[in-house]
Formats: structure tokens, C-alpha cells, sequence
């Protein structure tokens, strides 16, 4: 077994200077609808904040959808409920294997912040840039999709569809035990966080170190000193959501959301929204990949990383839990039977409020060297494993 080696464009056949983040002109925020544009949006496709369980052939079933980045829709036969996410993801690193399983990761994660530990089944709808020569388009493709199909058998689940579009459909059916409402934080919970922040920031300046000037350059390898920047990238191809999701029946999450492309004061800002009591969230820590703060204030703040804005592809889930079962889920979560790299951070608190979220103003940072686990996910030709 091995780590993933840095991605040699050379190994495949293609030129020294491919590049798959070139083949996107948008980034980033520049992608998405401002949250506050897609709040207004979606009012009307939902007039009661708080949907209320439906009596469906006689049994009482829960139904969650416009506001959460998942739909829980009850079935006709079996006291069953589907759980439903859709995902679409722009190349944010230049391998491609990593780029697939990056993306399984990241739609995933919509369904374990559910607490929804089985998947049945994953769609993938796979993007080609018109500006792809067919040459190029016959080696990257399979790549990406043997990485998403590798993340997804980790998953314990299998690709059995796509189409030529990354748009991806991730679908479970599941009993309603098997799942829980994310809308039940109360005063006293705690907030954990079950990755580091800053993966984006990782992403943005390995693809810079060619082109930064020196000052910020100097800032950046000071970083890799202590870790490789691709470890920051690894860490968003590994569905580290899944052990966090069942943790999560075990020690009696309240709710739950996972950090991608709003930042965790975006998400956590939406979450709050959802919630049934009068609560707020207030957010004291910030746990940051090792370095990544001070190149991102070397950038201008840029990225808005300590404001919580920052996006994260393939983030950390964000869990409100009762305060006496905080400390033991993030101790559990380390054990050995989860395998190496796996943390949490018990990082703010739910108070009686108005339903919104903040970050105070001077959030301690918990810097956080990345931990790789060992597994095999280096399809490089001629490597071993």
C-alpha cells in the first residue's frame, strides 16, 4: 500500500505543461449564486419554514428539503424514505485520479451530514471542456472516473450510471431511524467540526508557486516545510465524513451540516435557519491546515478565510451535539478502528437566539499538520502498491 505520488502529466503520455484547473474559467465563489441571492430564490418553492411531518399511507414521515443541501422524500412501500443529493464541481487540482475521487467525496458528505451511513447508489455526470483535444480528453477521462469509482467502493457504494456532462447524484433509501432531522439543536449543545479549514487556500497556492511573487512565495514554502501542500489536497479525496456519521446516532447529534463552497459561516448561518428552538451559533475556534492562515492574510485575506467565508471543497461536517457527549465523540472518532487521520474539534456553542450563526472577533486558530492515512490510490504506471 501506498500514498498518492504527485501527479506527473509526463507518466500518462501528456505535456509537462497540462494543467486540468486550465480547462475551468470560473472558480471558486465566481460559480456559485451568492447565498443570500439563493435564499430569495428558493422562498417561494417553500411557504412554511418548517415543514411538518407527513401522514403518508399511514405512517408519520419526515420531509426535509428546500434549505438543506439534501431531500428526504417518503416512499410508497416499506415505511422507507429516499435521501436525495445532487453536486456539480469545477477541477480544483491538476490530477486527475485525485479530481474524481475528490468529487465523490464532496457529494457524499450531503448525505452522511444526514447521518446516513449507506448509500445505494451514485450517478456520476462527467463534464469534457470543448477545449480538450480528443487525445488528452481519451487519457484524463478514465482517470477521473476510476478515482471516483475507487472513493466511491471505499464508500461502500457503486457507480451504476452517468452521463456525458461534473454533475453528481448520490441516492439512499433508508429507514427513518436511519437518518435524523437537522433541526434540533437547543441552548447548551457544543459545535464540533470534523476537518481542518483552509483546503482551498492548499489548492489555490500550489497552483500559484510558479507564478507568486517572491514575498508570498517564501510565505508558501515556509508552509511546506512543515507539510506538503498536496496532503491538504488528499485530505479532500478521503470520505472522512463517513465514521462522523454514524458517530453521530451514537452520541445524539441535535444537527448537522457539512462545510463546502459557502465557508463555515455560511453553512452554519443556513443551518441555524433550520432550526426548530430559538438558537444561535457562535463560533470560538477555527481549526486551519498548518500555515494556511498566515498565507492567506500574506494574500490580503483574500480568501476570507478567518472571516468563515472561505470555500471548502469536500469540507468537514459541522455537528451540534450536547455538551457531555462532545468530548467523547471527538475522542472516539481517533480510535484506531476509524485508521489514521481522522479529528475533531469541539469549536463554538448554541445559545438561545435568532437563529443565526457569527464568529467573534478574535477566533483562536488551531493550526493542524495534515495526516495522510495509508491506502492505495496511485494508479501511476508502474508504481507499486
Amino acid at each position: 500500500m501506498s500514498t498518492r505520488e504527485s501527479f506527473n502529466p509526463e507518466s500518462y503520455e501528456l505535456d509537462k505543461s497540462f494543467r486540468l484547473t486550465r480547462f475551468t474559467e470560473l472558480k471558486g465563489t465566481g460559480c456559485k449564486v451568492p447565498q443570500d441571492v439563493l435564499q430569495k430564490l428558493l422562498e417561494s418553492l417553500q411557504e412554511n419554514h418548517f415543514q411538518e411531518d407527513e401522514q403518508f399511507l399511514g405512517a408519520v414521515m419526515p420531509r426535509l428539503g428546500i434549505g438543506m443541501d439534501t431531500c428526504v422524500i417518503p416512499l410508497r412501500h416499506g415505511g422507507l424514505s429516499l435521501v436525495q443529493t445532487t453536486d456539480y464541481i469545477y477541477p480544483i487540482v491538476d490530477d486527475p485520479y485525485m479530481m474524481g475521487r475528490i468529487a465523490c467525496a464532496n457529494v457524499l458528505s450531503d448525505l452522511y451530514a444526514m447521518g446516513v451511513t449507506e448509500c445505494d447508489n451514485m450517478l456520476m455526470l462527467l463534464g469534457v471542456s470543448n477545449k480538450m483535444t480528443d487525445r488528452v480528453r481519451i487519457i484524463v477521462m478514465p482517470l477521473i472516473i476510476q478515482g471516483f469509482k475507487d472513493a466511491a467502493e471505499e464508500s461502500r457504494t457503486s457507480v451504476t450510471g452517468g452521463q456525458t456532462l461534473i454533475s453528481l447524484v448520490s441516492l439512499a433509501r433508508t429507514c427513518p431511524f436511519l437518518f435524523f432531522r437537522p433541526d434540533n439543536a437547543v441552548p447548551g449543545d457544543v459545535l464540533v467540526l470534523t476537518k481542518p479549514l483552509g483546503t482551498q487556500v492548499a489548492v489555490a497556492v500550489h497552483q500559484w508557486l510558479d507564478i507568486v511573487s517572491k514575498p508570498l512565495k517564501l510565505q508558501i514554502n515556509c508552509g511546506r516545510k512543515i507539510f506538503e501542500l498536496r496532503k491538504g489536497v488528499f485530505s479532500q479525496s478521503r470520505p472522512l465524513s463517513l465514521p462522523a456519521a454514524g458517530l453521530m446516532h451514537t452520541f445524539n447529534a441535535h444537527a448537522a451540516t457539512d462545510i463546502t463552497g459557502f465557508g463555515i459561516l455560511g453553512h452554519a448561518q443556513n443551518l441555524a435557519k433550520q432550526q426548530r428552538n430559538e438558537v444561535s451559533f457562535v463560533i470560538h475556534n477555527l481549526p486551519v491546515l498548518a500555515k494556511m492562515a498566515a498565507v492567506s492574510k500574506a494574500c490580503g485575506n483574500m480568501f476570507g478565510l478567518m472571516h468563515g467565508t472561505c470555500p471548502e471543497t469536500s469540507g468537514g461536517l459541522l455537528i451540534c451535539l450536547p455538551r457531555e457527549q462532545a468530548a467523547r465523540f471527538c475522542a472516539e472518532i481517533k480510535s484506531p478502528k476509524y485508521g489514521e487521520g481522522h479529528q475533531a474539534w469541539i469549536i463554538g456553542i448554541v445559545e438561545k437566539g435568532n437563529r443565526t450563526a457569527r464568529i467573534i472577533d478574535k477566533p483562536r486558530i488551531i493550526e493542524v499538520a495534515p495526516q495522510v492515512a495509508t491506502q492505495n490510490v496511485n494508479p501511476t504506471p508502474g508504481a507499486t502498491s
